[in-house]
């Protein structure tokens, strides 16, 4: 075992040598420092400890016994607790926050934000934070066509939609002609598997089934026109964007959800718009 290929890890290792300010770890020709602070008490030499192995502030591979909030391979939500020159930092349960380089955030990140993160090791052998999980999430879940799953926004495109972690583990996407949530990276959302591809990969929606989702959209609509003394400047001739961004609602579901409400005899369609009838 190279002790530097095991960095970002938990590992149990044996005792080899004890000095006054700790012990150290693995073999007489490779061994990696448990500072005494650390180190258990009555431990004796060719006893084995579980560690976690990173580099200090010096850049120098150490030990922990303390458990950090990610190792390599995982995925996990991390909290920012400061910006600097060159990215963030991220709480993980150690002592030296963990960095999140400008290069790998997907969006924007301020200090409290919340976001899901991998670990990967910079040229210099150094642990980092990357936002840029794509590749790492899993394609083989159990979720079929119409389950309910949670998960995390973790990245946005303007072609393609919004990337979602479902279960912060499994690879999913909000498909652009989906997206009208205004959502953000870093936002936990509930959403619908519409498909399951044949990669593994899930489509999602925020919406439920039409006939089930069309009475929810017949009463945002009600009360935005409540709201607004009772009318509103759109028809179903008015812009599919300027509904978009309105209502949240396609110009489809805009149409079903005045429907609804003209066949419950609610409101009143004219050339300037709806309007509310008062019973």
């Amino acid at each position: 075992m190279k002790l530097q290929e095991e960095l970002g890890k938990k590992r149990t290792l044996m005792v080899v040598k004890k000095v006054d300010f700790g012990v150290y770890l693995g073999t007489k020709e490779e061994r990696v420092l448990l500072p005494k602070k650390q180190v258990p008490a009555g431990i004796e030499i060719g006893d084995p400890i579980e560690v976690f192995l990173y580099k200090d502030s010096d850049d120098r591979l150490i030990a922990t016994t303390e458990t950090p909030k990610i190792t390599m391979g995982e995925l996990k939500v991390l909290t920012v607790v400061d910006t600097g020159r060159i990215g963030a930092f991220l709480d993980w349960g150690l002592p030296k926050d963990l960095l999140l380089p400008f290069k790998e955030q997907t969006a924007k990140v301020s200090k409290g934000d919340e976001v899901l993160v991998a670990l990967y090791a910079d040229k210099t052998g150094r642990l980092c934070a990357t936002m840029k999980v794509y590749a790492r999430l899993e394609t083989d879940s159990d979720y079929q066509k119409d389950d309910e799953v949670h998960g995390t926004v973790y990245e946005l495109s303007d072609n393609f939609g919004v990337f979602v972690a479902v279960d912060n583990k499994y690879s999913g996407r909000i498909p652009k002609r989906e997206d009208f949530g205004n959502l953000k990276v870093g936002d936990k959302v509930t959403a619908r598997v519409t498909k399951v591809r044949e990669d593994g990969k899930l489509d999602l929606s925020m919406r439920k089934k039409a006939f089930l989702q069309m009475e929810d959209d017949a009463q945002m609509l009600l009360k935005r026109l409540k709201i607004s003394g009772g009318k509103l400047p759109f028809t179903d001739k008015s812009d599919a964007e300027l509904i978009k961004k309105e209502f949240g609602l396609s110009k489809n579901a805009f149409k079903r959800a005045v429907g609804r409400l003209l066949k419950e005899q609610k409101i009143r369609i004219n050339e300037k718009g709806i309007e509310i009838l008062e019973k």
